[in-house]
């Protein structure tokens, strides 16, 4: 379903215990409608819902919601810890384009929006974990 980097299994696993999160937690991920290029990611921690499916790397556990799941198959989860840029990211394949703070994509499969330009910047602050 999906791909989680060495460098991001690492952060999640920090994470999820800086949170003492429940054994059963992981980082949850989500789409909905929004954001800047039509369709925004959603990442918090959390445990698993009815139908979601969870992803187990090492220590690292990555929760796909049900009704995510055609938008978010074959990504890669990584992590940036660049100065302006740190944090969770993920790499989609199905994107035709996305906003420049990464956090809004146009899905390949949905006719051209209105959207924010590939690398704009859309002004929001960012979903990334």
């Amino acid at each position: 379903m999906i791909e989680i980097t060495e460098k991001a299994q690492i952060e999640l696993a920090d994470l999820l215990k800086s949170k003492s999160a429940s054994p059963e937690a992981g980082l949850r991920l989500a789409v909905r409608k929004g954001g800047c290029a039509g369709w925004q990611y959603e990442m918090n921690v959390a445990e698993a819902e009815a139908g979601d499916e969870t992803v187990v790397a090492g220590e690292a556990r990555v929760i796909i919601a049900a009704d995510s799941f055609d938008k978010l198959r074959g990504c890669i989860i990584d992590f940036s810890d660049d100065l302006t840029d740190a944090g969770f990211k993920i790499l989609n394949p199905k994107a035709r384009r996305s906003c420049g703070c990464g956090t809004s994509f146009e899905p390949d499969d949905e006719p051209e929006g209105s959207g924010a330009e590939d690398g704009e910047v859309c002004g929001g602050e960012g979903g990334n974990s």
